[in-house]
């Protein structure tokens, strides 16, 4: 009888651990499809999400020095022109991501002002708008969030936007300790909002190329999750109601064989989730390449 149990007990224990998703159920080319960029036209690329009006195509922001405007980029690495944003300073623009938000059925962007290489500013902003339907079309509806942190400056260059939730989610930089911290929605537009902090992030920290968190991005179901830095690639795996806190800060990551680009800066999954993108700052390099990792 107590042979029948254990083996009861161990049939049920292997059957839960087969429903537990592992970071390595996913598995996606280590080979990208390789599509060099005209130099002049994006050369400090910062973030990118999938355009989910306008298949084909890649919504792109530069960071500082650069108008508050986005680009468009296809797949086949032409610019189809470039859309002004308006109401909306480029102080440093880090990061971009695309989710839902106030209007149910609309899929919105949201571009990250959160970069500060000095810790310098005791204030950010999140602007967020309708995706345009065309680089033609009259952007409207452009809403700032605004916040800070609670325990003072960070420089930022990733955040995301849970598919689930309409939560967004930042990760800092350049820092011994890098951090996670959300605004939780919904998000109020007419006040600054204080981060709430969760801790840190113990798969990066210590200063140094391969820690310095230069993006981030989530699946469009919201399983699945990367961040990059400027070297480097990791992946997590979210079981079905675990939070975004626990799976970057206790799930465990895998890091992706990618190519080693100029400035590693951007990353974000297709619209499709048949794989992901990069695209790097031109830096001092000749050029830059779209790269695309599908799945296997």
């Amino acid at each position: 009888m107590r042979n029948f149990v254990l083996l009861v007990l161990g049939l049920v224990f292997a059957s839960c651990k087969l429903t537990v998703p592992s970071v390595y159920d996913a598995q996606f080319s280590s080979t990208p499809t390789e599509t060099p960029v005209i130099p002049g036209q994006i050369d400090e690329a910062s973030g990118m999400v999938d355009s989910r009006t306008q298949p084909g195509n890649i919504w792109i922001e530069q960071d500082s020095g650069n108008p508050n405007e986005l680009a468009l980029l296809g797949y086949d690495g032409k610019v189809k022109g470039k859309i002004t944003i308006p109401n909306a300073t480029n102080r440093d623009w880090e990061d971009i991501s695309i989710g839902p938000g106030p209007k149910d059925g609309t899929n919105y962007l949201y571009i990250g002002d959160i970069g500060d290489n000095n810790a310098q500013y005791s204030g950010y902003v999140i602007y967020r708008l309708p995706e345009p339907s065309s680089v033609q079309a009259t952007v409207t509806g452009v809403e700032r969030i605004n916040f800070r942190y609670p325990d003072g400056p960070h420089d930022a260059e990733a955040f995301f936007v849970d598919p689930g939730t309409k939560d967004i989610y930042i990760i800092t930089k350049r820092e011994q300790k890098v951090r996670l911290y959300s605004l939780p929605y919904p998000q109020n537009i007419n006040e600054v909002t204080v981060a709430t902090a969760f801790g840190e992030l113990p798969s990066f920290g210590g200063g140094g190329l391969a820690n310095y968190v230069t993006s981030a991005a989530i699946s469009p179901d919201g399983s699945e999750l990367l961040v990059r830095t400027y070297t480097q690639m990791y992946y997590w795996k979210r079981s079905n109601g675990q939070s975004i806190a626990d799976a970057l800060q206790y799930g465990t990551s895998r890091q992706l064989t990618v190519r080693l680009e100029p400035q590693g800066e951007a990353v974000c999954f297709d619209k499709d989730n048949k794989g992901f993108f990069t695209i790097s700052e031109r830096a001092s390099a000749a050029s830059v390449n779209l790269y695309y990792y599908a799945r296997k």
